[in-house]
């Protein structure tokens, strides 16, 4: 059946026909940010760049038909940039790792923060962040909010388990969807992870979903984080495609 002007938006799409197109970008834009650590790795991984050139080709065609031109516009800058290190593996930046997290990161941006028309007003979000990390060691704690911002979540992040602690127990998190998911490392300076969960319990029970992560993958570990009374728990070290995967899962995106 054809479709009337009164059913189309200000993009001459069908409506609701962004907001699917955007949660597809999401799982786009998780792949080629696992592209990017995997030039953080290893910068002359030619079937990593490949990958990225083609994921960016697609992200390039499918953005500016569902009406994000700038975001169709920085995947043809990432896919050139490919294309380029592809050409001359001896040339460009030897961190390319990098260069490519700043594209994912620029995309993440014209994906989900900006907006190329105005939106219909909507009742105003909770102020309340969608993800919050505790994880004192630097490397995941930028492989994980390095994931979360291409993926367009609210997040915050905590390096130490005590000022966590009293942050979360003071955070308001009335109005928000569903109460925010906290990725509590287990093992933290001051406070260790458990201790945390035990007293925001006591506190604040319910406010917070937990999901351990720890580098201890035995079934006793495993257990006590069930046990404990956690959501689930990620085991260190871990793959950025696959914990997205399940955050994705757990925040309801």
């Amino acid at each position: 059946m054809p479709v009337s002007q009164a059913q189309v938006d200000d993009f001459g799409l069908p409506p609701g026909a962004r907001n699917e197109y955007l949660q597809g970008a999401r799982d786009q834009l998780g792949a080629i940010a696992e592209l990017a650590e995997r030039l953080v790795t290893a910068g002359d991984d030619t079937a990593a760049i490949e990958d990225l050139r083609r994921d960016a080709h697609r992200l390039r065609g499918s953005a500016g038909s569902f009406g994000f031109p700038h975001a169709s516009a920085v995947a043809a800058e990432l896919e050139e940039a490919a294309k380029q290190w592809l050409d001359h593996p001896g040339n460009g930046p030897r961190d390319r790792g990098n260069v490519a997290r700043g594209f994912v990161r620029r995309l993440a941006a014209a994906l989900f923060t900006k907006q190329v028309a105005p939106a219909p007003p909507e009742p105003a979000p909770s102020d309340a962040p969608e993800v919050i990390v505790v994880e004192d060691d630097p490397a995941l704690a930028e492989l994980l909010t390095f994931g979360l911002e291409a993926r367009g979540y609210r997040y915050i992040h905590f390096r130490n388990g005590r000022e966590a602690l009293e942050l979360l127990k003071s955070m308001d998190t009335r109005g928000s969807p569903r109460p925010p998911l906290l990725l509590l490392d287990v093992d933290l300076p001051e406070r260790d992870g458990y201790s945390i969960f035990e007293e925001l319990q006591q506190r604040c029970p319910g406010r917070f979903r937990v999901v351990f992560t720890t580098a201890h993958g035995s079934e006793t570990e495993k257990l006590r984080a069930l046990e404990a009374g956690a959501l689930d728990y990620l085991l260190q070290p871990m793959s950025l495609q696959v914990a997205l995967e399940k955050i994705q899962r757990w925040v309801g995106h």
